[in-house]
């Protein structure tokens, strides 16, 4: 079915193939209208930074900590939710998220940093966050969504991840070279070839992992700079597919969640693993997932690994975004759904406006 465009066009009403493959375009858009943004120089002496942002428009955040963490010259929290840390101050840089620019989360936590004096920066499509931002004279990067035609949040990562590095790297809070960037870009364009849905199932990890999914809760296991890969991973599932799953950190799961896998017993039909292995990991964790595997198969708890391909971590990093993209689009279609339609949220959010 996966090899099979007619059927997947038909599925896939709102485009979200078409974002999947326009990444690398978003990119280069929101680098284009970063340039423009002007931070005042008291920006670039913050102590910490606070990231505020709800589902997809805070994960470009948990890639870019987990990517960064040796290269970030301040401590990084990121708040999903109404309120501020109290440790937030006029010494902190705060960056409000918002995709649509509406996330009443968001609203709320950026008027408590602005009451706390801190230094905000806002990025987002517009909505009230950008019309915030402009009565208030703080500096934002208000992008345009032109290469993202779905619409979803979570598929418009190229303006979340790229936007939010773009202004910590004119804060000074962070560097990165054109040629990363260049490097970057490359990636996304080679990988967006090898799991597209123009390269068959035979020749295509994405739509044979996807397969291999199918019927299954889906669990992430990534480390240090995959972290926030596998945060991302999970979300995709999750509302692309509509199946229950999230990630684990290694080690750290080998400390707790070891035990957990034995009961219930359907497990052992119900869950699968996926391991996102990387041979930039600590050498102690490397041996950590062998472990990890060995106990797995002696439990008879299904795993699939994918080992990444690249040489650094930036780069690995976009491999994963690209990857787990694809994988959660294959996994909607293979379930014979849009995997555009959030209609639980939307009831939600329908509710809460009552």
């Amino acid at each position: 079915m996966l090899d099979d465009k007619a059927k997947i066009l038909q599925l896939d009403a709102k485009n979200m193939l078409g974002s999947i493959q326009l990444l690398g375009k978003q990119v280069e858009e929101v680098l284009v209208q970063a340039k423009k943004v002007k931070i005042p120089p008291s920006h670039k002496k913050a102590a910490n930074l606070v990231v505020l942002g709800m589902g997809g428009s805070a994960l470009g955040a948990h890639l870019i900590k987990s990517v960064f963490s040796e290269d970030l010259k301040v401590p990084v929290e990121i708040v999903n939710g109404y309120q501020v840390p109290e440790f937030v101050s006029k010494n902190s840089l705060v960056i409000a998220s918002s995709y649509s620019g509406s996330t009443e989360e968001v609203l709320s936590a950026v008027s408590n940093a602005k009451k706390r004096q801190a230094k905000i920066l806002v990025i987002a499509s517009g909505g009230k966050l950008a019309d915030w931002a402009k009565q208030n004279q703080v500096p934002a990067l208000v992008f345009s969504t032109n290469n993202n035609p779905c619409g979803s949040p979570r598929m418009g990562l190229g303006y979340s991840v790229f936007g939010q590095i773009a202004l910590l790297v004119n804060a000074g809070l962070l560097k990165l070279s054109s040629a990363e960037i260049k490097n970057a870009l490359q990636t996304i364009s080679k990988y967006n070839s090898l799991f597209g849905a123009d390269n068959p199932e035979t020749k295509n990890p994405a739509k044979q992992l996807a397969a291999g999914l199918s019927g299954k809760s889906v669990w992430y296991l990534a480390s240090e700079h995959l972290a926030g890969n596998a945060h991302i991973a999970a979300n995709q599932m999750n509302e692309n597919a509509k199946r229950f799953g999230g990630y684990f950190i290694v080690p750290e799961m080998n400390h707790h969640l070891m035990e957990g896998v034995l009961y219930p017993e359907s497990n052992k039909n119900d869950i699968k693993f996926v391991l996102l292995e990387s041979s930039l990991y600590d050498k102690r964790a490397q041996k950590r997932y062998e472990i990890t595997k060995q106990v797995l198969e002696n439990k008879k708890i299904p795993f699939a690994v994918y080992q990444c391909r690249e040489n650094n971590k930036l780069s690995q990093a976009c491999e994963i975004l690209v990857l787990s993209s694809y994988v959660g689009f294959y996994s909607a279609m293979l379930q014979g759904i849009d995997p555009t339609a959030i209609p639980l949220v939307d009831f939600f959010k329908a509710q809460l406006k009552k």
